[in-house]
């Protein structure tokens, strides 16, 4: 299953700010990464850039076709 694209590099943080973000990831179901994720553009969109969610990959089966 193809994956979406995303941009990785690391990410240096004080232990304590990691988790801070762990316990907040934890609490809203989410992997530290999408908390990141979800912080950040919360942060960007305070500052007047809306940034939009990319597409998520489709899970499952494709559609069977109907042949004629």
């Amino acid at each position: 299953m193809p994956q979406a694209k995303k941009k990785a590099f690391a990410l240096r943080l004080d232990p304590a700010l990691h988790d801070a973000v762990e316990r907040l990831a934890a609490q809203e179901l989410r992997s530290v990464n999408a908390e990141i994720e979800m912080l950040l553009r919360e942060a960007m969109k305070r500052r007047g850039l809306d940034i939009p969610i990319g597409e998520k990959p489709r899970r499952g089966r494709p559609p069977k076709t109907v042949e004629d």
